[in-house]
């Protein structure tokens, strides 16, 4: 058990994560936000259609001012991607990718939903068929197969990693890896087969027999995972049974406080779904932060009550 114990814990560093923060911070709790605010869409993109923000304005810039405002209420922030969750009794455990274990009273997914193509050919025709955009959900389906992983950050080599447990044959295909030093000595120590090259077409007939590479031989395999970026919102609320939305199954499914399911876990932003703009999930991350400060200052309490 990890002997770093936080109130609440934000994946996600978005307009949603942010105001969480900010919110959860100011009702005196210990506050971890973790992402990068350059993994947001709101990042690269221009605001002229927010209250109180004047003229056309950097979605980065709005970025920045936020982290700071976050870390002056007192949010630690962290870049650390997540790669595992599990709840022990009252607490929610998070592995985070340079191999440290934290604790959390509660949690706030609030990441966005989009799952990044590849867009290749052959890549829309084996959706279902040997194109998978999660090892979490489809690892079982390759026991004894050869598969390949492509992408270049946590989510691309801890899937690798984990394919090893079900397939004979893994490959990771990126052409540089923008992951801890740790998680890639774990990359470099395992039968992980890592190719520095990029895919440019998925092909096969019914299903997906091989990929071609851009500069290397084509490589033949029963299957390819397409993991761009980080772990997805809906991959890790998954492993701890957080439900989704019974109609598309795309969305977490909260109530008017943005809790889950799962007493002390939250979302908020697009992840709960449309309109994805900035001003809902700053309205989100507002409720989403309050609520979950609320419910982890009585947890506290009630464990130093109990403890005494």
């Amino acid at each position: 058990m990890s002997d770093t114990l936080y109130d609440v814990v934000i994946i996600g560093a978005g307009p949603a994560g942010i105001q969480a923060a900010i919110h959860a911070s100011r009702k005196k709790t210990r506050v971890l936000m973790l992402g990068r605010i350059e993994n947001s869409a709101l990042y690269g993109a221009h605001i002229e259609n927010y209250a109180f923000v004047g003229g056309v304005t950097d979605g980065c810039d709005i970025l920045r001012v936020g982290i700071e405002q976050a870390e002056t209420f007192g949010t630690e922030v962290s870049p650390e991607d997540v790669l595992k969750i599990s709840q022990e009794a009252e607490l929610f455990l998070l592995t985070l990718e340079t191999g440290r274990e934290i604790m959390t009273r509660s949690l706030i997914f609030a990441m966005g939903v989009s799952k990044k193509k590849l867009k290749v050919p052959g890549e829309n025709d084996f959706a279902g068929r040997g194109v998978s955009y999660c090892v979490d959900c489809d690892a079982n389906f390759y026991r004894g197969a050869t598969v390949a992983v492509t992408g270049d950050r946590s989510a691309a080599v801890d899937g690798a990693l984990t394919l090893l447990n079900y397939a004979a044959k893994v490959y990771l295909v990126g052409d540089r890896l923008s992951v801890s030093p740790e998680l890639l000595s774990r990359l470099e120590e395992s039968e992980v087969e890592w190719i520095q090259d990029t895919i440019t077409a998925i092909k096969g007939e019914h299903a997906v027999t091989s990929i071609q590479l851009d500069r290397g031989e084509p490589i033949v395999t029963d299957g390819i995972f397409i993991e761009l970026g980080s772990k997805g919102a809906l991959e890790l609320a998954t492993q701890i049974g957080v439900l989704l939305d019974t109609e598309s199954f795309k969305y977490i499914q909260t109530n008017a406080n943005r809790e889950t399911n799962i007493p002390g876990i939250y979302a908020a932003g697009d992840i709960i779904g449309p309109p994805y703009q900035m001003a809902k999930a700053v309205g989100d991350g507002c409720v989403a932060g309050m609520a979950a400060a609320t419910y982890a200052r009585s947890l506290r309490r009630r464990q130093q009550t109990e403890q005494a």
